[in-house]
């Protein structure tokens, strides 16, 4: 049996890490803005519901220009979240809880606000400072053209052009200058940067857009040719590895290099790596010299379907047990719109459709999508590896599709052109009670404006509350904790239309019936069910969009 103890090197293999989103998670000076004292002073609730990790999403000084993600100093506090000494005593917390710490590294930019990028524009063309980022003169007779057809993940040129006529290069904001990672002084930054969080007891590293860190910037840079295709969607129209900015094979030596960092350290620290590439091609950010894990977005798209899912499972075991690796499994987080509403939108329906028509075409069943979110949750906390849960996850929290377009922070809605709405409606801070001018958040409102149906889904609604979506978590992962021994699955044989069956290797089962009746209760002891069974199983018998674990 392998040892998945908080005092194993391999703790990572099988844990349950709860994402924490900073800002929208709890407020501890009545600002409005969720900080690091409010994360600490809601740690005993992380340690009661049984996770084995918190995951903090960018806490560094930021003005907020992609919701933390353009970092102007890699190793400090945002003083809107508090300071270095708040993060420590932090961290001192979560270890006493038996809680493992795991920060957000962003590699792939800065903010334009970093020193470096005010002393690159400061400068000017050819100047050394420069060559920390990808600055490049512009194309046609007076350089007005960008230098490539490359267009950033928010929309528009993936080039902006400054006073002096150089134009640099941004992936995603204008406020999110790339940097260069052909720079030794870029790679020696982040190596200090990995040292510094090590050092103050970080567990871990999610290595955010872990595929984009190296691009082919040989001179003429190449452009795509067709618009469309100039993202992560040229992967599929483009020889493995080479894509110009993209999954490139050469970033792979940048990770070797980290994991030399990281395995310097006793025990040595995880990461994971957040590369959007498929599955074949994600698994190489996990081999044994570089990345311990990948996040697996197939799972996180998979539609509720039986026969996709049972496809993707497979997969990425088989991806991830080819490179010794461990897979990761996700229904929600900061990036998507929550699976309690996701699961219940028609195959085919696009999400920022459904979020301009403010959730109401189609209008999701509120109580149907939290059995469907339930059901999926015990599915994939069944399944070998790790399993990445967002905040608000256990309160089965919906998505606030209807935010007014006024209160929206995300670029995205601007910088598409007001077409698409972004992803405010997943960050809408928690509510932790029923009353209060922002349920518990904080001592004032909340920065993004919360519906007064979260009143029903606080803490303090479902605490001790049997049948709760929060009991259910609390119940699934303290029995998981007993359950887990290998990581192996066999799938049964058999099974009726709709349903997915697969045996742990100690011999429990889960068993998912993702059809719209109901189904023969395999036999077993009923360990858990994602719903009361009392009204599903007269003649024993599964309803819809339920799961058990059975002995």
């Amino acid at each position: 049996m392998t040892d998945l103890s908080s005092h194993s090197p391999d703790w990572w293999r099988q844990a349950v890490v709860y994402q924490v989103y900073p800002r929208s998670f709890a407020d501890a000076d009545g600002d409005g803005l969720g900080d690091l004292r409010g994360v600490a002073d809601r740690l005993p609730h992380l340690a009661a519901l049984g996770v084995d990790a918190l995951w903090l999403s960018p806490f560094y000084p930021s003005e907020l220009a992609d919701g933390g993600y353009d970092v102007a100093d890699h190793r400090d506090v945002d003083p809107r979240l508090g300071t270095l000494a708040d993060f420590d005593a932090l961290a001192a917390e979560a270890h006493r809880l038996g809680l493992k710490v795991i920060v957000d590294l962003v590699p792939n930019h800065t903010s334009h606000q970093h020193p470096w990028f005010q002393e690159a524009l400061a400068a000017g063309p050819g100047a050394p400072a420069r060559a920390r980022y990808v600055f490049r003169d512009g194309r046609g007779p007076a350089g007005e053209l960008p230098p490539t057809d490359w267009q950033s993940v928010f929309g528009g040129s993936a080039w902006r052009r400054v006073p002096d006529g150089q134009w640099y290069l941004h992936l995603f904001t204008r406020e999110q200058p790339d940097l260069n990672w052909d720079h030794e002084e870029v790679r020696e930054d982040f190596r200090t940067t990995l040292r510094f969080w090590s050092d103050r007891g970080v567990d871990g590293f999610r290595v955010d857009v872990a595929h984009a860190l190296a691009k082919d910037l040989a001179e003429p840079l190449r452009d795509l040719g067709d618009p469309e295709l100039s993202g992560e969607e040229a992967l599929a129209h483009l020889p493995p590895g080479t894509h110009p900015f993209y999954d490139r094979d050469d970033v792979h030596e940048i990770y070797r290099d980290w994991r030399r960092v990281l395995d310097s350290y006793t025990p040595p620290r995880t990461a994971v790596a957040e590369a959007w590439v498929p599955g074949a091609r994600r698994a190489l950010y996990a081999r044994p010299d570089e990345l311990n894990q990948a996040f697996n977005f197939e799972y996180l798209q998979a539609s509720w379907d039986p026969e996709e899912i049972r496809a993707v499972i497979t997969d990425s075991l088989a991806t991830a047990r080819a490179v010794g690796a461990s897979a990761t499994w996700v229904l929600s987080n900061h990036d998507v719109v929550r699976h309690t509403c996701r699961l219940m939108l028609p195959p085919g329906t696009d999400d920022n459709t459904w979020l301009l028509a403010n959730g109401h075409a189609p209008r999701v069943d509120e109580p149907a999508g939290l059995r469907r979110a339930r059901a999926a949750t015990l599915l994939m906390l069944a399944l070998p590896g790790s399993s990445y849960v967002y905040q608000g996850e256990e309160l089965g929290l919906p998505e606030v599709a209807d935010l007014p377009v006024e209160v929206l922070q995300d670029p995205l809605w601007e910088q598409t052109g007001r077409v698409r709405k972004g992803r405010d409606g997943c960050r809408v801070p928690l509510p932790w009670t029923t009353t209060g001018p922002s349920y518990g958040f904080g001592a004032a409102g909340a920065w993004l404006p919360q519906p007064p149906y979260f009143a029903r889904y606080a803490v303090a609604a479902q605490d001790g509350v049997e049948g709760s979506t929060l009991e259910l978590y609390r119940t699934a992962l303290r029995l998981r904790r007993k359950l887990l021994e290998g990581e192996e699955l066999t799938w049964a044989r058999e099974t009726p239309p709709g349903v997915l069956s697969f045996a742990r290797s100690d011999g429990w089962r889960c068993v998912t019936n993702l059809s719209d009746a109901p189904v023969p209760l395999p036999p077993g002891e009923v360990l858990l069910s994602s719903v009361p069974l009392d009204g599903d199983d007269g003649g024993g018998r599964l309803g819809p969009d339920t799961t058990v674990w059975l002995a």
